[in-house]
């Protein structure tokens, strides 16, 4: 790193990670002290595959100052309470993962405890509706949450092109400096081995002091220029492939994110203002690309606007997320199947965990150490996460029994483990899933543990019954006050109208 001058921040790779990246940064760093340079190539493009979020890119679109309303409407966006999963352990299930919680704890006891325990007694009422975020989503309805008094957290659909559209124009009005160019080689120092310039096809160079690799799967930075390793997953999670096809919309659109289990695979169904997104994501090894097609285009709603385009993909993560003076941001460093939309999430996380340990003038290696302890840390969690989804499933195709039979890592066994013998969720450091989000998969896949807490038992049953009834009633009550998601859209942010050819 340089010594008292202005450093130089190169980001390589444009995309939802490059202009986060750059936005983030821009935001957040004295510009007397980094100079920010983007550098990508309309020729490679993005892709264009994740357009739905969880609610940290609201934080994130908060902290850049982003008006939400003009961003939704810039975007083609939508909102989101959750996703819900269909077909998911058996055919005919539905389960719903919502950005909210099952109600406040009573006397510190959680709700599902107490669930639990009317089940034990023969109840069966879902624990989905004690979600208000699933009851406001099931009506089709939207309004944000009353920051004083939130009952459920909100994220995004979106144009994945028209967002970092619009992330550009926000991080080019910060300062930062875009360059069109293909990287064509780039230059090591010979004693540190850290990055010095990249260079482009045009024949310009680009020096820095620091490097940001956002260029997806190629990792060209992170993976090639440093040669940093890549720790593979794919034996634990098996889907290595995914289709994805744009169709025009089919009535009002959803609140949430639809997951449709397969026999093969799994199928995603994202509605924005102007059409919906469509994607079937499965293993190449255990069905083929032709039945994944065919699977796709005859179970979306809408007429398919292009041609379905083929994605390959391998689950994991570089050994080192920060290796030398180079940070790998999104794809570039990590990957995960896009079952709980998880990119722009790491992406995310991946940029503040820097702001934490950015360098000054000189890059401390305990820092580095520790950004990357933490980045392992976190995307480990993540997996278990979304491990668990296929392990608890129940359906007899080859690649649902794969899963199931697998040996699955340590940390997922000792949560279910836990789970099982107490009703608790096991969260450990750098979770990103917390007790509302297992509870809503593991029960939803009919995982029920062997015992509740005994605090639940405090209370006669029937004062429990009583309460969880008044509960639901107020939830319904207050749901159903709150207006449609297509009416809410129409009233603050309709995007204009688009050409969809």
């Amino acid at each position: 790193m340089n010594s008292g001058r202005q450093q130089d921040i190169v980001i390589l790779g444009g995309g939802a990670a490059g202009w986060i990246a750059a936005a983030l940064l821009a935001k957040r760093l004295d510009p007397h002290q980094a100079r920010i340079t983007l550098v990508e190539s309309e020729e490679i493009g993005i892709i264009g595959v994740g357009e739905a979020t969880i609610p940290i890119l609201a934080q994130c679109n908060a902290l850049l100052g982003i008006d939400e309303f003009d961003f939704v409407r810039s975007t083609q966006g939508t909102f989101k309470l959750g996703i819900e999963f269909c077909d998911w352990g058996v055919s005919g299930n539905r389960h719903f993962h919502a950005f909210s919680d099952y109600g406040h704890p009573v006397e510190g006891v959680s709700t599902h405890h107490y669930w639990l325990r009317m089940r034990q007694s023969g109840d069966d009422i879902p624990i989905d509706d004690y979600s208000f975020a699933y009851t406001v989503a099931k009506n089709n309805n939207f309004a944000p949450s009353d920051p004083l008094n939130s009952r459920y957290h909100h994220a995004y659909h979106f144009d994945a092109a028209l967002y970092a559209r619009y992330l550009r124009d926000v991080a080019t009005e910060f300062g930062v400096q875009r360059i069109e160019g293909k990287m064509t080689h780039f230059d090591l120092d010979g004693e540190s081995g850290n990055i010095t310039a990249i260079h482009l096809a045009n024949g310009d160079s680009v020096s820095g002091d620091f490097f940001l690799d956002c260029t997806g799967f190629a990792s060209e930075l992170l993976g090639k220029a440093l040669d940093t390793p890549f720790v593979d997953w794919s034996h634990w999670l098996l889907c290595n492939s995914a289709l994805a096809v744009p169709s025009a919309g089919a009535g009002a659109p959803m609140p949430f994110t639809r997951s449709t289990a397969h026999a093969g695979g799994w199928r995603w169904t994202i509605p924005l203002q102007h059409r919906s997104g469509n994607g079937m994501v499965y293993s190449s090894d255990l069905w083929s690309d032709d039945a994944a097609r065919e699977a796709l285009l005859g179970s979306i709603d809408g007429e398919p606007l292009a041609d379905p385009r083929l994605f390959r993909f391998t689950s994991g993560h570089r050994k080192q997320f920060w290796n030398r003076n180079c940070v790998g941001i999104g794809f570039a460093s990590s990957f995960l199947e896009p079952l709980e939309s998880t990119g722009i999430q790491l992406i995310v996380l991946g940029v503040l965990k820097l702001l934490k340990f950015f360098p000054q003038k000189t890059i401390d290696p305990v820092l580095r150490d520790e950004y990357n302890r933490l980045s392992t840390c976190e995307i480990e969690r993540i997996r278990d996460f979304i491990i668990a989804h296929y392990y608890l499933s129940r359906r007899p195709e080859p690649l649902w029994s794969a899963c199931r039979e697998m040996e699955i890592p340590d940390s997922l066994q000792h949560k279910l483990d836990v789970w099982k013998a107490s009703g608790q969720i096991a969260l450990g450091e750098s979770e990103s899933y917390m007790e509302p989000s297992w509870v809503a998969i593991l029960l939803g896949n009919n995982l029920i543990p062997s015992r509740y807490a005994v605090s639940a038992d405090i209370h006669p049953l029937e004062q429990i019954r009583t309460g969880m009834k008044l509960r639901r009633e107020e939830i319904m009550r207050s749901a159903q006050a709150v207006t449609s998601h297509r009416d809410f859209i129409e009233g603050h942010c309709k995007a204009p109208q688009l050409t969809l050819a």
